[in-house]
Order: C-alpha cells, then structure tokens, then sequence
C-alpha cells in the first residue's frame, strides 16, 4: 500500500532522489540522471514503493520554480534581449522541423500524421530544467552559449502556451474530440496573447521597480530570515500568479521573477537565499550575504541599500 501524507512523501522523494543521484555519480553519470531514474522508481507507474501521486507533482513544481528563480536571478533583461535574433528563430525551427519530421514518421508504426504532429509538439519541446541543470555544472550558465541557450528555452515556454490554446479548437481536425470553430480558435488566441503581453509588461515595467523596492525595505530590518521568507513569497507568488491569472507556466513565470530581482542591488544576497544550482554564482552570493546584511543593520538608509 502507497504511504500518503506530506512528510512521506518528502521522505520519498528525498530519500530516492539521494540514492539515485549518488548510484549516478559512483558510474561517472551526472547526479540528474539518477533523479530522473529515482522519480520513475517512486512513481505510480512502477511496482513496489510509490510517493503520493496528488502531492509529488505539486513538490516537484516547487523545485522546478526555485530552478528557475534562481536562473532568472543571473540574467537580466538586456542579456535576453540580446539574443533574440538567435533564440527566436533557432527555437521556432525547431519546434516546426521536430514536428514535421515526426509527423512524417510515425505512420511507418500505424499512427495517424494527426497524432505525430501533437507528439511532435510534445518531443520538440525542450526540458527546461534538464537544461538548466547540465549547463550549470559544466559551468556554462553565465557565458554566450548559456544566455542563448536559457532564451532559447524561454521562447519555447511562450511557444507552448500558444499550442496548448490552439490544440483544443482544433482537436476535431486532428481526429480528436471538441468543437472547432475558427471564431472559437481566433478569440482563444488573442486572448491568450494578450495576457502573456500584459504580464510580460508588469513584470517590465512593474516588477523590476516594485520587487527590489520590497526587497531593499525588508532588507532594512536587518532580519535574514525576513529576507529568505520574502526572497520566497516572490518566486512562487509570482509563479503561481502567473499561472492563474496569465495561463503562462510556472516556470517562466518563477524565471521572470528572478529577471525582475535582477535589476536589484541585492540580487546576490538574494540568489543565496533561493538556493540556486551549482556554478550560477552561489558562491559568490553566499560570501556577499553576510556583509550585506551587517551593513544593512548599521545604517538602515536609502543610500546605504543601494550600495549593496
């Protein structure tokens, strides 16, 4: 029987995770790769032991956006926009050339060119934390190729928000269920675009001034923990903000946070309080916490907090 609760399945989930990256670093495997076979092992679709399958998602999604803030932390808005002409491009390629060549293969195994352009859709898409995560430890995060590439993966997230609202008028034409309806297709889209646009621009011109405004009042008081707590209340308020309110994934949204807290001068401090992944200047971050939290304590001005 499959232990349910919050703090079994932590202890699960933790607990393989440990074992499956430590097995993976004694054969020479990156540590994700022992996650990744740690999380099958848990799942409800293998025998034995299983975490709760109404909680893991939600735990997982947590880690996911904490990845992502941490990221968003190390980049800043400039740096985005600098490789536009690269990621934009690159990533809608890739998207068409994945599907297409799917769709033209899967009917050699009996599938329909319908169902190989929405497997198509689903193989193109890269993992945004797989990325993260394989850059970071080979320390190419902060140079050229990882800025690319962190972009890349962020007009793939936009580009996936607007196929899960056009999947389901067209699902019909696709040998699925559903009411098409062009009226219903042109009206979903719009929409949709409107509110990735809307929040995009609060975060542009709200969120790189609002956040770092909170994060240098709470800075003020001189209580760490008050920081961390805040740090906190940011990735995932934002995230799951932006989920609900925007349709824009939990992960994009976490990572526009961190692009926001960027424009901070305590965007290292606060990089060491996220908990961000090895090689992403954590290092660093976690020197600087310290004195900046001392000096903040000892002249709690206006003047004292941008110097940090």
């Amino acid at each position: 029987m499959a232990p349910h609760g919050l703090i079994a399945t932590i202890t699960i989930a933790l607990g393989a995770a440990f074992l499956g990256g430590f097995l993976a670093t004694k054969v020479r495997l990156p540590p994700i790769v022992g996650y990744l076979a740690a999380g099958i092992a848990v799942g409800p679709f293998t025998p034995g032991l299983s975490a709760d399958p109404q909680i893991a998602p939600e735990l997982a999604e947590i880690g996911v956006i904490l990845l992502m803030f941490g990221v968003g932390i190390h980049f800043s808005l400039p740096d985005l926009w600098s490789v536009r002409w690269i990621a934009i491009p690159g990533a809608v390629g890739q998207i068409v050339i994945a599907t297409a060549v799917t769709a033209l293969v899967v009917p050699l195994w009996g599938w329909t060119y319908a169902q190989g352009v929405v497997f198509g859709l689903a193989i193109s898409i890269s993992s945004t934390v797989v990325l993260i995560r394989t850059l970071s430890e080979v320390g190419l995060l902060d140079s050229a190729h990882g800025r690319i590439a962190v972009g890349w993966v962020v007009v793939e997230d936009l580009a996936i928000v607007v196929v899960l609202v056009l999947l389901p008028p067209l699902a019909p034409l696709l040998g699925g269920s559903g009411v098409a309806g062009t009226e219903n297709l042109f009206g979903a889209l719009v929409a949709t675009l409107a509110k990735v646009a809307l929040f995009g621009l609060l975060m542009v011109v709200v969120g790189t001034r609002l956040i770092p405004w909170l994060l240098a009042e709470v800075a003020r008081t001189g209580h760490r923990e008050l920081f961390t707590l805040c740090v906190l209340v940011v990735a995932i308020g934002v995230a799951v903000v932006a989920a609900l309110a925007f349709e824009v994934s939990l992960a994009l949204g976490a990572f526009l946070a961190g692009v926001a807290i960027s424009e901070s001068d305590l965007s290292h401090q606060a990089a060491a309080e996220a908990l961000p992944p090895p090689g992403t200047g954590s290092d660093e971050a976690r020197r600087s916490t310290k004195p900046a939290t001392v000096r903040s304590r000892k002249r709690p001005s206006g003047d004292c907090i941008r110097r940090l």
